[in-house]
């Protein structure tokens, strides 16, 4: 680990030397412009939330080919691939990915179990984002249900500042060790195209598509075309194989106080699954061949939405989202012959899960004329029909599909007041009505005090509420060896959480700028769902509000630049609390603390234009709470305290232009301390399955090299 801090630090100090021009801007003059939770956009500098933002240069200098990439160097964000369905989810705080809103432009997404929550990051191409700006805390009153953890709103590029644009990507990328240009090789083949069309100074059209095609990581298997008499189960892939095909197109207005935006995306994704178990098939006279019962999942998801921001008379301004999505998710398995590389028979496609949902947000704001106190009253409903089909859950759900319509409706109110120029304050309260659960309240107030001209303290509370997902509420498999039944009267859980936020910024006689965070942040989540004990013989689970969790997140960052040398580094310790309980048996609820930290340095050498940018993260060992897996159903069940084992990651990039700016190359290293599999000890484990004790979390070093060329 000395050695991997070393090497960080000696290619930071690399790069600090080598700067010594001045930079042509003058660096006062940049705000960063955010909309997450604001009234209107406004400089991040400005917000009275803590609002990361992560730019699309920097996504560019990290050579990442999906959101779940770039969020990967985030602290206190750790992104959980599934190599049974080929998703990964952000886990912010330690809560999973139902806790945390996924937005696009501002509109929650669509996903196979929700609306925004349990998102599969890796879904979403960054050729056409803008940037991505991240909230933790409970954000429950600007954004609604399931908003525990924390808040990712991905802004794409509606607009392109010159007549005509055209960009053109191609990146080539090893996966691990492996790599080829063939059908069914190795890799990661990805392209891209970006246009757009500044018709007049009102009036702009874009459009893009992205190919991504991930060949998949076979690690400690060996792929497809594998098959062993003796069924060793080395057959397939921790990395499943996806191909991902994304397109996106806009047209947008803009004039005086009123501008508008249609935007339409289309994803359409493949993925593939090879059954590790290989039985025997004798085909008579002797002759026998290898067979394997393996699985595709096909995913299609439309995504319109159409946003409004004007004025109404002379001063209240109406910030409106409506959306129409779709997203279906179908599987068909087969029976392949291994040896013969071909399918001897196949099913007809069957329903995973399929969603239909409309969406629609408002925001009414600035109505009094004074510069001290103002309010903003807002609203959003959704109405979302859900299928799920009778093979979806971990288990086979006894042969019953499901389907469910919810709808949600909510009011919301928040005032800002201007004490003086140092104080500013804004409560809020929402109320949210479902056809499902009891009416659900949410409560937050933020307070900025500017302590000088260059710093700013924030206090912010706040709190959301959690609604079951459909594996809690409608999971049901009773027979002769499970007793596994989900809760229909399952109470949403409530989140709280408070933060104090301190940011400082000095820029000195040498035209150094030094930017500087300290952090805390508590949260706490009452009413905890957890698939229990409820009776140990005969041995039954089932879902219940009956666990606690508090995570407390102490951080500070410091951020340098100057010329053609920018460096950021940050540290976090983050401490875990649990209450968990099974018939008479209860946990400790002791804290479990864990150091995370992340580094980046980039650096243009100035006679040759050439970026040098470097990535780097640590996470520490990861205690928490498991249960022991239950094998005899007399056994009392017992809780344990279980591991993530340490890691670090980290990135180079080298990239130089070419004619002009037209033309760049850019080579690179991922993961350079070939991280794949991590221990895990805290896994959950099924009714009669120990859980595993380690973890894919990447698929190792890969090389990658990229071409951009703007026509």
């Amino acid at each position: 680990m000395k050695n991997k801090v070393l090497s960080v630090l000696t290619l930071s100090a690399v790069c600090w030397i080598n700067a010594q021009e001045k930079d042509s801007l003058n660096q006062k003059k940049i705000e960063e412009i955010i909309i997450t939770g604001q009234y209107l956009p406004q400089s991040v500098n400005q917000s009275i939330y803590k609002v990361e933002v992560i730019g699309a240069q920097q996504i560019k200098n990290m050579a990442a080919t999906n959101v779940a990439e770039v969020l990967n160097q985030n602290l206190n964000i750790l992104i959980e691939p599934n190599s049974g369905s080929g998703d990964s989810n952000a886990r912010i705080m330690g809560l999973s990915g139902a806790y945390t809103k996924v937005l696009i432009d501002n509109i929650p997404v669509v996903s196979d179990q929700g609306m925004g929550n349990q998102f599969d990051l890796s879904k979403i191409n960054v050729n056409n984002i803008e940037r991505i700006e991240i909230v933790k805390g409970a954000m429950g009153v600007e954004y609604g249900n399931n908003a525990v953890a924390g808040v990712i709103n991905i802004i794409t590029k509606k607009n392109y500042n010159q007549k005509i644009t055209a960009v053109l990507s191609l990146q080539e990328e090893t996966v691990g060790k492996d790599y080829d240009w063939f059908k069914k090789g190795n890799g990661r083949h990805i392209q891209a195209l970006n246009l757009g069309f500044k018709v007049n100074a009102y009036w702009s059209v874009t459009a893009d598509v992205n190919h991504n095609d991930f060949q998949g990581y076979k690690g400690n298997l060996n792929g497809y075309k594998y098959f062993n008499g003796d069924n060793d189960k080395k057959r397939g892939y921790e990395w499943l194989p996806k191909d991902q095909v994304t397109s996106n197109a806009a047209i947008r207005y803009s004039k005086g106080y009123t501008s508008f935006f249609y935007k339409v995306n289309f994803l359409h994704e493949n993925v593939n699954f090879y059954n590790p178990l290989i039985e025997n098939l004798p085909l008579g006279e002797g002759n026998r061949t290898y067979i394997s019962n393996d699985r595709d999942f096909f995913t299609k998801r439309w995504i319109h939405q159409f946003n409004i921001q004007t004025r109404i008379g002379s001063r209240v301004n109406y910030h409106g989202d409506f959306s129409y999505q779709t997203q279906e998710r179908k599987y068909q398995d087969y029976i392949y012959d291994i040896p013969n590389r071909k399918k001897l028979s196949e099913e007809n496609k069957k329903t995973f899960y399929d969603s239909e949902v409309l969406y629609s947000r408002g925001m009414f704001s600035n109505f009094l004329e004074s510069e001290i106190f103002n309010f903003q009253l807002g609203y959003e409903l959704d109405h979302t029909s859900g299928y799920a089909g009778s093979s979806t859950f971990e288990f086979n759900n006894n042969g019953i599909n499901i389907e469910r319509t919810l709808f949600n409706y909510a009011n919301f109110l928040s005032a800002e007041w201007k004490i003086n120029n140092k104080i500013s304050l804004r409560p809020g309260v929402r109320l949210a009505l479902s056809d499902k659960f009891d009416a659900q309240y949410n409560y937050s107030l933020t307070a900025r005090y500017n302590t000088s001209e260059n710093s700013d303290l924030r206090v912010v509370f706040g709190s959301s509420n959690r609604f079951p997902t459909y594996n809690e509420l409608y999971t049901f498999v009773v027979d002769n060896n499970h007793d596994i039944r989900g809760n229909e009267n399952l109470n949403p859980e409530k989140g709280y959480s408070l933060g104090l936020f301190w940011d400082f910024t000095h820029l000195n006689s040498r035209n150094w700028k030094f930017d500087v965070s300290v952090s805390g942040l508590y949260l706490d989540v009452k009413d905890r769902i957890e698939n229990v004990i409820i009776s140990n013989s005969p041995l039954k689970y089932t879902y219940l509000n009956i666990d606690h969790y508090k995570s407390i997140v102490l951080g500070s960052g410091i951020t340098v630049r100057k010329d053609h040398l920018s460096f950021n580094a940050g540290v976090s310790v983050m401490g875990i609390s649990q209450a968990l309980h099974a018939e008479e048996i209860s946990s400790s609820d002791d804290y479990n603390f864990y150091t995370e930290v992340n580094a980046a340095a980039n650096y243009t050498l100035p006679e040759t234009k050439t970026l040098l940018s470097l990535y780097y993260k640590y996470t520490g060992v990861q205690k928490q709470l498991t249960q022991k897996a239950t094998q005899n159903p007399g056994e009392t069940p017992e809780y344990v305290l279980g591991e993530i084992g340490q890691f670090s990651m980290m990135n180079f990039t080298v990239s130089q232009p070419f004619f002009k700016n037209h033309l760049e190359l850019s080579a690179g290293i991922k993961n350079i301390f070939d991280v794949s599999t991590v221990r895990n000890t805290i896994l959950a484990s099924g009714a009669h399955n120990a859980a595993p004790d380690t973890q894919n979390l990447f698929y190792g070093r890969s090389y990658f090299a990229r071409l951009n060329y703007n026509f």
